[in-house]
Parts: structure tokens; C-alpha cells; sequence
């Protein structure tokens, strides 16, 4: 997956992208979870819920049926299991598998999508009435169809889907459990968002689509909260065809539901690859694989407050090379007020942010992303500082020539490693605003630590406790390491 430019965080839009890649995080749960944990029951929006009730080893010889009559070809050295997988279904190395080795081959006929469900017919031809924000919505009507169709094609299929109303999505725990867990990480706010763009998407465009085609759409498929669940598993399971390079400026591609590539579960480091051509989608070994154990795809850099907003899971500190924290601009903004002596110097401080704005290296939603190894928002960050710090009359003249033509000075450099070595104003704004960045959490790091250090206290605590806990504490530990620097 092509990762958004340099992860920076706007707020805002669409419920979330449409995932690249595998569908969802080593451990997420696809099945009922575990009752001890204290989760809600899973209720069932279709008649007979979209597993049907099958015992497990039903559903996967029905989907292994199912891929011989379409044409999804399984290399008979892996398999489709529950034993020996982090979560759920996944995929184990039957025997030891080579790096360029096929996995499995999924033809593009055995893709569920807008254009081969049995209603391709009507959705193209209404096409432009049901684009959206999210750009989902097509897709979205097609599995509400399929779902309650008795002889959809796509059954067999189906049946290894996680039961909905049992989904570890943060949009369906409860509002107060979820500020409570994750206050500070971005993700309560990321979720709020997408419940309103879920509500308006559902009222304004999906339920007038379908009681305009009732014959199409039993009742029973016609509810908010059925096609809540639905987004959740278009977010985790789909996969969006990365555009060509000559493409870029060009839309997204409509994400696909992928039989096959969509069982296996993800972790960072991962050792099989998804290839696009244009007959078939190829997974592909990219390490070796020893014979029992479990085949991970992944979609690209996903830091944990990602994986939890998208898949309800979290990787463990420290598997996640790719995790990030956030800085957002306006506490910069904040952090800079502080340091305000009268009016003037507020005005003044006010023009330069407005200046910023312009240049569009800031926006109030935004934010600054801090990887483990890296500045993912490096030019952004470090013209922010720059100009907060610069002196009044530096400023105007800077501002005077539109901040451009000006060659980046090494020692303006934001990379890590060169943090310390900063001007002290620039070193001293960038502290501020961690410090209160840190400020936006209910706990501090020597919580985190003290919780992560006892295991039996931590192995009392709830799944969401846990996954939460780990988004916190790798936020936190980047944070923390950033302090050391700007010390």
C-alpha cells in the first residue's frame, strides 16, 4: 500500500481509506470473543448471521469447495485453520515454503465488488448517485445484497467472516469506555467522525437507495447500525488496488472484498505480499516460511492507533516498528502563546500562524506525526518551528518573499538525530509542545510501564484494556524519547 504522503494526520473526510492490503492485525478476533473478557453478545441483523451457523470445519471445507468452483487457486502447501494461528481463521504452512513461492491465486471473476455482484447491473447505472465521501457506498450495497440473498454466490465465502455485533472496532464500545482507554490517542475523535459520516452516507444516500429498490432489499438488511457493522468490515477486510504511478493524481480505486487474501491476519513483520495483474491477485511468499507456521500479509505502515481504530487490535511494544505519535499543530500553536509577553507579541504570533495556514503547512485539524526512526512530517514541522521561533523582523521578511527560494539549512534539519542539535528556540517550542501533548492523556508513562511490567496484573485486565494500553504506551514512549532529545 502506497501510505498517505508522509502520514500526516488532517482530520476530517471519510470514514477511514479503504485498506491496500490484508485485512486486519495478528490477534484480532474473528470469532465470538472470549465471554470471560466481558464483551457484549453478538446479536445477528440476517436470519441466519452471515457465518450461518456452520461448525468450523463445515465452513472451511464449504470454502475450499467454493475455491475450486472459482477458480482460486490454493498451493496445497498451505492451509486454511484456526490451530496455529494468532486470531481466528488464518493461513499455516503446510510444508516450508520458499520466498517466491504462490500461496494461493485469487482471479479477478472471484472478487467481490460493485461490478460482479448481481446487482453490478443497477449500481452502474446509478453510479452517480451514490458517490460519497468515503467512496464506499456501492460496494457497501452490494454485501447488504448479497447477505440476505439465500443462493448468493458468494455464501461459502461469507461464512468465514467474523459474526457481526461482535466486531473489537472502537466505534462500537461504549462512548465512555472509549474516551476513558484511549483519551489522548486521536482515536475517540477519528471515531466520532466516522459515526457522523457513517449516519449521514446511511440516511442521505444507502436507505433511500434501497427503499427505492425494496424488491432488492429485504427489511431486514434496511437498519443503521447492520450497516455500521458493514463499514467496519469494509474498513478491515477490503482491499484497495494501489494506482499505477502515471495515476497518482488520480482517484482512489473502489476497495474490493478479496476471498482468500482477506484470512490471513497481519503483523508488521510479515512474510507473504499481495501482487496485483490483470487476471489475477497473487499472494506471494517474501521470507521463508518453516512448515507450521502462520502466513502474515500486511498493507503498509500502520501505526497502533490505526490498527486499533481500524481493527480493534494493537501490535505489542516494541513489534511495532511502524508506530507513530502525534503533535498536534495547534498545541504547537498553544505551546508558542505560552511564551507570549503582552498583546503585540500574541498578534504577532496570530499573523505568523495565519501565515502558515496559507502556506499550508498547517490546518486546525492537523497534526504532526513522530515515527520511532523519524519526522514523518519533517518540512512540515520544521517550518512551523522556523517561523514561530524566527525574529519579528526575520519574519517579515520571510513572509515578504512567500517563504520561497530559500534552501534548507542543515542545521534546520529535523530528522531524530539532529533534534538535539537544533536552535534552542526551535528546541524549546518542540519540548513545550510534547509536554503538553502529555497533558491530553489520563495517565503518564510510569502508569503504562508499571501496568506492562506486572503480568498478572495486565493479564487481568480486559482485551480492550490491553489493546488500548499499548496504544498509549507506544504513543507515549515516542513522545518521551522525543523530551530526551530536546533537553
Amino acid at each position: 500500500m502506497a501510505a498517505p504522503a508522509k502520514r500526516a494526520r488532517t482530520g476530517g473526510g471519510p470514514p477511514l481509506p479503504a485498506p491496500c492490503g490484508v485485512p486486519r492485525v495478528a490477534g484480532a478476533p474473528l470469532t465470538l470473543p472470549d465471554p470471560g473478557r466481558g464483551h457484549a453478545t453478538c446479536f445477528s441483523p440476517l436470519a441466519a448471521g452471515p457465518s450461518g451457523g456452520e461448525p468450523d470445519g463445515d465452513a472451511v471445507a464449504g470454502f475450499l469447495r467454493w475455491c475450486a468452483r472459482v477458480g482460486l487457486e490454493l498451493s496445497p502447501k498451505v492451509a486454511v485453520s484456526r490451530q496455529g494461528t494468532v486470531a481466528g481463521y488464518g493461513m499455516v504452512a503446510r510444508e516450508s515454503v520458499r520466498p517466491g513461492e504462490l500461496l494461493f491465486a485469487v482471479p479477478r471473476s472471484a472478487l467481490l465488488s460493485p461490478a460482479t455482484c448481481s446487482i453490478g447491473g443497477l449500481l452502474e447505472r446509478e453510479r452517480g448517485a451514490l458517490q460519497s465521501l468515503s467512496g464506499w457506498v456501492p460496494l457497501l450495497l452490494a454485501l447488504l445484497h448479497e447477505l440476505q440473498a439465500p443462493a448468493s454466490p458468494w455464501s461459502p465465502y461469507f461464512a468465514l467472516w467474523p459474526e457481526l455485533g461482535c466486531l473489537e472496532h472502537p466505534m462500537f464500545w461504549p462512548e465512555d469506555e472509549r474516551l476513558r482507554l484511549l483519551k489522548g490517542t486521536g482515536v475517540p475523535e477519528a471515531v466520532e467522525k466516522d459515526l457522523v459520516n457513517i449516519r449521514s452516507e446511511y440516511y442521505s444516500i444507502v436507505l433511500p437507495f434501497m427503499e427505492a429498490h425494496s424488491d432488492l432489499f429485504s427489511p431486514t438488511v434496511r437498519s443503521l447500525e447492520l450497516y455500521r457493522q458493514l463499514v467496519a468490515i469494509v474498513m478491515a477486510y477490503s482491499f484497495q488496488e494501489p494506482l499505477e504511478e502515471e495515476d497518482d493524481e488520480k482517484e482512489p480505486n473502489s476497495p474490493l472484498m478479496v476471498p482468500a487474501a482477506d484470512i490471513l491476519n497481519h503483523t508488521a513483520n510479515h512474510n507473504a505480499n499481495l501482487e496485483y495483474s490483470a487476471d489475477y491477485l497473487r499472494m506471494v511468499a517474501i521470507q521463508p516460511i518453516p512448515k507450521g507456521h502462520e502466513i502474515f500479509n500486511t498493507y503498509g505502515q500502520m501505526a497502533n492507533w490505526q490498527l486499533i481504530h481500524m481493527y480493534g487490535f494493537a501490535e505489542p511494544y516494541p513489534d511495532n516498528t511502524d508506530d507513530t505519535a502525534d503533535i498536534q499543530m495547534v498545541t504547537v500553536r498553544d505551546a508558542a502563546l505560552q511564551g507570549t509577553k503582552d498583546e503585540a507579541e500574541r498578534l504577532l504570533l496570530c499573523e505568523r500562524w495565519d501565515f502558515l495556514c496559507k502556506l499550508e503547512m498547517v490546518g486546525e485539524e492537523g497534526a504532526f506525526v513522530i515515527g520511532r526512526e523519524e519526522v514523518l512530517t519533517e518540512e512540515e514541522l520544521a517550518t512551523t518551528l522556523k517561523v514561530l521561533c524566527m525574529p519579528a523582523e526575520e519574519f517579515r521578511e520571510y513572509k515578504n518573499q512567500a517563504g520561497q527560494g530559500e534552501e534548507e539549512r542543515e542545521e534546520d534539519s529535523l530528522t531524530l538525530t539532529n533534534i538535539p542539535k537544533l536552535q534552542v528556540s526551535w528546541r524549546r517550542l518542540l519540548r513545550d509542545s510534547v509536554l503538553l501533548t502529555l497533558e491530553t492523556y489520563a495517565t503518564d508513562l510510569q502508569t503504562e510501564q508499571d501496568l506492562l511490567s506486572n503480568k498478572e496484573v495486565y493479564a487481568k485486565l480486559s482485551w480492550r484494556e490491553q489493546q488500548a494500553l499499548q496504544v498509549r504506551y507506544g504513543q507515549k514512549m515516542i513522545l518521551h524519547r522525543l523530551l530526551e532529545l530536546t533537553s
